[in-house]
C-alpha cells in the first residue's frame, strides 16, 4: 500500500484527509472519473463537496501525483502517476487497462521523435477497442 502522506509531502502538498482518501480510492479502483471518485469518497466523508474533489484532483495532477487519462467521447479518468504505459480502453463499457510499454514501442517512439528533433519527456498512448468481457457478451 502506498504511503499517501509521504507521496503528498514529497510533491509539496499537505497530507489532508481529503487528498489521502482520494488517492486511496483511486489506487483501489485503478482508473476513475471524478464522479466515481466523488461517489466513493462521500461514503467515508459525506460532507465533502464535488468542488473540493475537483480542486484536489487538479492540484494533485499539477503536482505530478495524478495523471489524467482522456477518453474520447467520455469523461476523463484519473490514475496515480506511475511509469510510462499504454491504456487499452473499451469503447463499450469504458474499462481502462494498463499495458506496459514494450521495447518495440519504446524504439518506435524514440525513432519518431528523434526524426522530428522532438525531445520526448512523457508519453500517453490510448488504444481503443472492445475488451474481452464485452466481446463475450456480444457473442452470447
Amino acid at each position: 500500500m502506498t504511503d499517501y502522506a509521504a507521496l503528498l509531502k514529497e510533491s509539496g502538498l499537505k497530507a489532508t484527509f481529503q487528498r489521502m482518501n482520494i488517492l486511496e480510492v483511486i489506487e483501489k479502483h485503478g482508473h476513475m472519473s471524478v464522479d466515481d471518485i466523488y461517489a466513493e469518497v462521500i461514503k467515508v466523508h459525506p460532507s465533502l463537496s464535488l468542488a473540493t474533489i475537483y480542486k484536489n484532483i487538479i492540484l494533485m495532477q499539477e503536482n505530478g501525483i495524478l495523471v489524467e487519462v482522456p477518453i474520447a467521447g467520455k469523461k476523463s479518468k484519473y490514475e496515480l502517476a506511475k511509469t510510462d504505459h499504454m491504456h487499452l480502453i473499451c469503447i463499450e463499457c469504458g474499462a481502462v487497462k494498463d499495458m506496459s510499454c514494450m521495447e518495440t514501442t519504446d524504439r518506435i517512439f524514440h525513432e519518431m521523435t528523434e526524426k522530428e528533433h522532438f525531445k520526448l519527456s512523457t508519453r500517453q498512448v490510448n488504444l481503443y477497442g472492445v475488451c474481452e468481457s464485452c466481446q463475450i457478451q456480444t457473442a452470447s
